[in-house]
């Protein structure tokens, strides 16, 4: 797939998030969809993530983040579009 036509969106999300498998479970959707990226939890209480991929998946990506893990209890999704970075394969980070 060139890179004109994949998307990357970097989102953060707030709410109840940690602590209730939402990057495991992010990380698992975003396989099962063949999009690339990476997840984290963040000091502040949120969760980052990016994903790059075809622009239906992604955005199957980022309609997933507004409810996410069945534990969490997401309050809020910003979303930022930007140039994809080649990011490979989907990662928890740390």
């Amino acid at each position: 797939m060139s890179e004109s036509s994949r998307t990357r969106a970097h989102v953060y999300v707030s709410g109840h998030v940690q602590g209730v498998y939402y990057r495991a479970t992010t990380r698992d959707t975003a396989r099962d969809l063949g999009v690339d990226g990476w997840v984290k939890n963040l000091s502040d209480g949120r969760v980052e993530a990016v994903f790059e991929g075809p622009r239906d998946d992604v955005e199957e990506m980022v309609r997933w983040c507004h409810d996410g893990s069945p534990m969490a209890s997401v309050s809020d999704v910003d979303v930022t579009y930007e140039e994809p970075q080649g990011e490979t394969g989907f990662t928890v980070e740390r």
